[in-house]
């Protein structure tokens, strides 16, 4: 009896985590470069009794790297990563990858992501532009010109698919394995004038969550009645 209450509690646990993932997706479903989350989860035997009892693992976190819609922007500082690559910023916790290519020139000519972090070329140095030459002209390969001089160039980076990823700030990732400069552009690119949203699906998203509500309130249910069966028992043989 007292593992049917812990397989019960270790699936509402489960439950949760899945809800709050999704709940995530659905609040940055409008965020542009964000990438969705998900759980995956296992099952778990317990060999402590008699018997194997199955429960439900805490569920381990991972985020989707699937290309997010693209709309257009005509604004020359609005880039979209085209494939599987991302851009290098740097924050203060490190170098972190994003696909948020909604940038801007300080009047340094300093290039920051719209939040305020320094993109990266495939060095990992900061881009500085020349503030009087007007708008850049940025090529599918990433070269950022101004006028008849090349002036530098987006770093594009490729992460390694079996990394781990970890959120950081600006809807970037920060993987487990260091990335590696992109140098072929045949798959890879950016698009100059676009920008890429959020690779959330927000009616799949609201179906999954109220598909996972549902199945939070019927292990609810069985442990209620679990509990009902137990407090039976309790009286039929305290009356015996």
């Amino acid at each position: 009896m007292l593992s049917s209450y812990y397989v019960s509690l270790s699936s509402q646990l489960a439950l949760d985590k899945r809800m709050s993932t999704i709940a995530m997706n659905v609040a940055n479903a409008n965020t542009v470069g964000f990438r969705a989350g998900g759980v995956s989860f296992e099952t778990t035997l317990s060999k402590a009794g008699p018997t194997q009892t199955a429960y439900a693992s805490s569920g381990k976190d991972f985020i989707s790297t699937v290309q997010g819609p693209v709309s257009k922007t005509d604004n020359p500082l609005d880039v979209a990563v085209q494939g599987s690559g991302w851009l290098a910023i740097r924050t203060p916790n490190g170098v972190a990858y994003t696909r948020d290519g909604r940038l801007k020139m300080l009047q340094t000519g300093d290039v920051q992501t719209i939040e305020g972090f320094p993109v990266l070329d495939a060095g990992n140095s900061p881009i500085v532009l020349d503030p009087t030459q007007g708008p850049p002209t940025i090529s599918r390969d990433g070269m950022i010109n101004q006028g008849a001089n090349q002036v530098g160039a987006l770093g594009l980076f490729s992460i390694d698919p079996n990394a781990s990823l970890t959120r950081g700030p600006n809807s970037s990732v920060i993987p487990s394995t260091p990335a590696t400069p992109i140098l072929e552009f045949s798959l890879n690119g950016v698009a100059q004038g676009f920008i890429e949203g959020a690779n959330v699906n927000p009616i799949t998203e609201l179906t999954k969550l109220i598909s996972t509500s549902r199945s939070f309130d019927n292990v609810s249910s069985m442990t209620d009645t679990l509990d009902s069966a137990q407090q039976n028992a309790i009286r039929t043989l305290g009356g015996a």
